[in-house]
């Protein structure tokens, strides 16, 4: 539990730093649609550590199921938002990792349900 809090921590901070860079650094450089789709990944990115945060906290929760959500929720953190910021602000082709956004989604939505079916199951 205390390494998925660690890494929870450090995205958080990845989350306000980027989107700092993103409000400042990449206003004047980037185009209005890509700086949305910039600022689409650092929310999601917040959003989820959110999420981690209490997840890793509940403690009506196992260790196996703080587990299983953090790792689906890392995962699709890596893959979502930080394809979108390689496409963005590092300049990666679209056309080379198109599949990897959508697949961190399938990560973030395994994630969702996962919860849904731990809470419905929880009585």
């Amino acid at each position: 539990m205390r390494k998925n809090l660690t890494i929870t921590a450090i995205l958080g901070f990845l989350a306000i730093a980027l989107g700092a860079f993103g409000a400042h650094a990449l206003k004047e450089k980037l185009d209005p649609n890509s700086l949305k789709s910039f600022e689409t990944g650092v929310r999601y990115l917040m959003y989820h550590v959110i999420v981690l945060l209490l997840v890793n906290t509940y403690s009506e929760f196992s260790i196996k199921t703080k587990n299983l959500i953090s790792y689906l929720f890392f995962i699709g953190i890596l893959f979502f938002s930080e394809s979108i910021f390689a496409i963005t602000a590092g300049g990666i082709s679209p056309k080379s990792i198109w599949f990897i956004t959508p697949l961190g989604g399938l990560f973030f939505m395994t994630g969702w349900i996962a919860l849904a079916v731990i809470f419905f199951k929880k009585e």
